[in-house]
Formats: C-alpha cells, sequence, structure tokens
C-alpha cells in the first residue's frame, strides 16, 4: 500500500467514525418526503379543493334567495320666503283701495325615517342554473382527475431525480477510478522513460490522459452537485446516502408483452385524457347554457318592509300648519316575476358562438391529447423492451471491456502493447461502465413511464421498485 492509499484509509476511518450511523434512504421514502414538500402537488390539491367549491355554488342558485336592507334618514330643512299681498290703503277714504305689502316668512321642519325591507326570492325556472348544477359534476370529476395526474406524475419526477442522482454518482466513481488509474500508468510510463523503455511520446499521451481524466472527475462533481440540488428541490431534504439497484437487477419484459394492449388500457384510464374527455363535456355544457340566455325566466318573490316617520313642521305666519306629521306604515308583497328577455344588444347571441368555438377547440384538444397519449403509451413500451435488450447488451461489453483491459495491461508490462492501447482500453471501460449504469436506471424509468402513460402509476408501484434497491450508495 503507498503513501496515497494510506493516507485516504485514515481519513475514511476518521469521517466514520466522526459521522453518526444514518440508514441510506430508499426510493419509497424520498417519495414521502416528496409527497410532503413538493410546491407542485401542493398547488394541485390547493387547486383541486377550489374546484370541488363548484358544485356548493352551482346547488346555491337553486335554494332560496334572501336579502334585506335597512335605511335611516333624518332631514333638518329650513328657509325664508318673501311674499306680496294686498292691503287696504289708509291714506284714501276708500276702503276698497289696496296697496301692495311687501313681507317675509320663515318656515322649518325636521324629519326622521327609519325603513327596513325583507326579500325571498325563490327560483322557480332559470335553465342556466339547472345546467350549471349539471357542469358542476364534471368540473369536479375533472379536478379530481388533474390532481391524480399530479400523483402520478410526482411519482414519475421523484424517480428521474432519484436515478440521476445515483447515476451521476455512478459516473463520479468511474470516473475517479479512472482517473487513479491512469495517474499510476503515468507514474510508470515516467519511471520507463528515465530508463529508457518507452518514448516520450507515451508519457505526453498518459499526460494527456490524465488531464481529460481530471476534468471529467470535476464535471462529474458538478453533474452531482446539480442533481443532489433537484432532488433537494422536490423534497426540502438533502441526502447522504441512497440505496441503488444490486447486481442482480431482475431484468424483466412489460405484462402484457403487447404493445396494443397498453394502448388500449391508456386509452381508458389516462388520466390526462379522461380530463380532456370532461374539459370537452364542459364546454358542450356551456354552449347549453348560453343559450338559456334567450329563454324566459320565472321567480317567486316575497317582500316585507316597514317605515317608520316623525317629522314636525312650523310655518311662521300659517296657523294650523305647524306642528307633528308622523306616518309609518308596512307593506307585504308576494308576487311570481315572469322576464322575458327581448333584445339585449346581441351580446346573448354573441356568447353563444363564443362557447361553440370553445368546444370546438376542446374537441380538437381531446384529439391532440389521444394522439399523444398512444404515441406516449408506444415510445414507453419500446422503450422498455429497447432498454432491457441494450442493459444487457451494455453488461456484456462491460465484462468484454474489463477482460480487454486485463489483457492489454498484460500486453504493455511484456512489451507487445503501448500504453496508448492500454489508455484506449481503459476509456472504452470508463464508457462502457457509465453506459450499463445509466442504461439500467433508464430501464426502470421506462417501466415508470409506461405505467404514467396507461394512467396505471400509483405508489404500490414505488413499493415493487423499491425491493429491487439494496445497495446503499453515498451520493455526498
Amino acid at each position: 500500500m503507498n503513501t496515497r492509499q494510506i493516507v485516504k484509509s485514515i481519513l475514511l476511518a476518521a469521517s466514520l467514525a466522526a459521522t453518526p450511523f444514518a440508514q441510506a434512504s430508499d426510493l419509497a421514502e424520498v417519495y414521502q418526503k416528496a409527497l410532503q414538500n413538493d410546491p407542485q402537488i401542493r398547488e394541485a390539491e390547493a387547486l383541486r379543493l377550489a374546484a370541488l367549491e363548484a358544485k356548493p355554488q352551482a346547488l346555491a342558485t337553486l335554494l332560496p334567495q334572501v336579502t334585506g336592507d335597512a335605511s335611516y334618514n333624518t332631514t333638518e330643512p329650513s328657509g325664508s320666503s318673501s311674499f306680496v299681498s294686498l292691503v287696504p290703503d289708509a291714506s284714501t277714504p276708500d276702503p276698497d283701495d289696496l296697496k301692495p305689502v311687501i313681507g317675509s316668512r320663515d318656515s322649518s321642519a325636521d324629519s326622521e325615517t327609519t325603513r327596513w325591507a325583507l326579500e325571498l326570492r325563490q327560483s322557480v325556472f332559470r335553465w342556466q342554473n339547472w345546467v350549471a348544477l349539471k357542469r358542476a359534476d364534471s368540473q369536479v370529476a375533472q379536478a379530481e382527475a388533474d390532481y391524480a395526474a399530479a400523483q402520478q406524475e410526482l411519482i414519475l419526477r421523484t424517480a428521474q431525480r432519484y436515478f440521476d442522482t445515483l447515476a451521476a454518482r455512478d459516473t463520479l466513481d468511474a470516473a475517479l477510478a479512472a482517473q487513479e488509474a491512469i495517474s499510476r500508468q503515468l507514474e510508470q510510463s515516467e519511471k520507463r522513460f528515465e530508463v529508457g523503455l518507452i518514448a516520450i511520446t507515451d508519457v505526453q499521451e498518459a499526460r494527456a490522459a490524465r488531464d481529460t481524466a481530471n476534468a471529467a472527475v470535476i464535471l462529474g462533481k458538478r453533474t452531482l452537485a446539480t442533481q443532489q440540488e433537484r432532488l433537494r428541490e422536490l423534497t426540502g431534504e438533502t441526502f447522504a446516502e441512497l440505496k441503488g439497484p444490486g447486481d442482480d437487477l431482475p431484468l424483466l419484459g412489460p405484462n402484457p408483452a403487447n404493445e396494443d394492449d397498453w394502448v388500449k388500457l391508456a386509452m381508458e384510464q389516462n388520466l390526462s385524457l379522461i380530463s380532456s374527455r370532461l374539459a370537452a363535456d364542459i364546454s358542450r355544457s356551456n354552449i347549453s347554457s348560453e343559450k338559456g340566455g334567450h329563454l324566459p325566466t320565472l321567480d317567486l318573490v316575497l317582500t316585507r318592509s316597514s317605515y317608520d316617520t316623525k317629522a314636525t313642521r312650523d310655518l311662521d305666519g300659517i296657523p294650523g300648519v305647524s306642528g307633528n306629521a308622523d306616518s309609518d306604515g308596512d307593506d307585504k308583497q308576494v308576487l311570481l316575476q315572469f322576464t322575458v328577455p327581448i333584445y339585449s344588444g346581441g351580446a346573448t347571441s354573441s356568447r353563444v358562438r363564443q362557447a361553440e368555438y370553445q368546444h370546438r377547440a376542446s374537441r380538437e384538444r381531446l384529439e391532440r391529447t389521444a394522439r399523444q397519449t398512444e404515441l406516449d403509451t408506444r415510445d414507453a413500451y419500446l422503450g422498455v423492451v429497447s432498454e432491457l435488450a441494450r442493459t444487457k447488451a451494455l453488461k456484456q461489453a462491460m465484462d468484454s471491456a474489463q477482460t480487454a483491459l486485463s489483457a492489454t495491461e498484460a500486453g504493455y508490462e511484456v512489451g507487445t502493447r503501448t500504453s496508448v492501447d492500454v489508455l484506449e482500453a481503459r476509456r472504452r471501460l470508463f464508457d462502457a461502465q457509465t453506459n450499463y449504469s445509466r442504461s439500467r436506471y433508464d430501464y426502470l424509468l421506462n417501466g415508470f413511464k409506461l405505467y404514467l402513460a396507461a394512467g396505471a402509476l400509483e405508489p404500490k408501484s414505488v413499493a415493487a421498485i423499491n425491493g429491487w434497491l439494496v445497495k446503499p450508495v453515498s451520493v455526498k
């Protein structure tokens, strides 16, 4: 064991002694954290709860509507008025002689009026209200479908970031192993060059490969840190260890093993497709609702009102006018109000046309979603099948690359192979290792995508995959 390995062992032992034991987190645990902390799923839940209020709001329009109002009014008007009157002229003996006299009179009045009214209105027939009640059922169903779709998408997003983090760790480990091996080879090349066994070009090739390996390690660390942050963004927590698949990961094909069966299943229960169908139903109901603007309405209206007025009047110089003038009264009405829309400037017809265009758009959106669902299902099915075969092939390629590297290193030791051959063999092994690691995660992810497209992705799907994750992996 060289000095570098001894130092690494000491540092590793010290870190293990200082760090308390923590069990590696698996996919099920990470999903539960995401379910609790992901803002996107919480937003979807809030939107679902908001949409559920459509039913009580629609029902409320069919129930009695009671309104009341009250008022208190006080007035204190005052003023004066001028007038001209004819009186006998005392300066002449004729009593019929009159002369005009200008006078003024002050007046004032105080009044207080208290009034209240209560109205009960019961809709007997309003077409829009009955359509809204029926439409609310579709809106509630759509809200449930959208929320269930958001939950399924959360499972896929969690698995995607979980396996991306593991893949980044595997890539970094492979890069570190390649860096260490190439560094040893560079040391050997420099010693051989010093004794004249190899040319300087071999040393330069090894040094260039070492620099490339250093760059790959830097990139690998950066990628791992990014994937850790993406996982933290989803769950709100940072994980030191995750469980990865073991070497005996079962490679199973889709069940059922028929692509058309999966497409048929997706057409029946894909949640995005179900939501689009409900949206088309809602837009069709909107047309019927807007056409109700041409229909008459019938309401039963009960009213009760009361008023009490207290007034004081004072008109200077006019007997019998000054004094109190109080009044009060109650009023009860029962009426059946029949309203017929005659002309609204064309607004109702315009709203009907608008609803028809929106319904046309929703049908086209439904068709687009159906085609996209079929495409996603077929692509995910082919992804599972192809990644299954690809993973097996890459496993064999990795074993072959390891054997080829061992043979090349042996040939280099006896002088039949050059250091360039060893570097090339090591590069092929590095590529094979990273490709094989990534392919296993892609195989699992395509399984999640297939179940998502078919509308069958559930928490128990996470539990099934979670049973295959048994190998603790440090992702620091």
